[in-house]
């Protein structure tokens, strides 16, 4: 499991789902949607310290070619290790942010070219992304 840490910088309501902006550095932002509100979640509060934590299979790799697509959690980083299986590899990427862990097909990453100090874009869908209260 992914986990890294910032605070809450922007909170904007529709119904009973939140979409959540959290800050994590200058010019890194994360989003998150939460079945839940300020009102019904206590720790929904602008400036509130908080974890984001996402599976290693939520983790899609990209070159660092924009990429046009609505994935919205995008983190530059650089191919630090990969642990290569029959069908899957893992893959630790090192970002400003902290270390983010991938699981991908062995043969995306044969596909993608990539090797140890390849720079890359971790992509996490909002979706994927859970929070919690630090």
């Amino acid at each position: 499991m992914n986990r890294l840490q910032g605070h809450i910088e922007h909170l904007e309501v529709s119904g009973d789902l939140t979409l959540v902006t959290v800050f994590l550095q200058e010019g890194i932002r994360m989003h998150a949607i939460v079945i839940d509100t300020p009102k019904s979640a206590a720790y929904l509060t602008l400036k509130r310290k908080v974890a984001l934590l996402f599976k290693e299979t939520e983790v899609v790799i990209g070159n660092l070619i924009e990429p046009h697509i609505s994935i919205q959690n995008k983190i530059e980083g650089t191919v630090e290790s990969i642990e290569q299986g029959k069908l899957l590899s893992c893959l630790s990427i090192r970002t400003a942010v902290g270390e983010i862990r991938s699981t991908i097909s062995k043969a995306a990453v044969l596909s993608l070219k990539l090797e140890i100090g390849t720079k890359v874009l971790a992509m996490v869908k909002l979706n994927e992304v859970m929070l919690s209260p630090l």
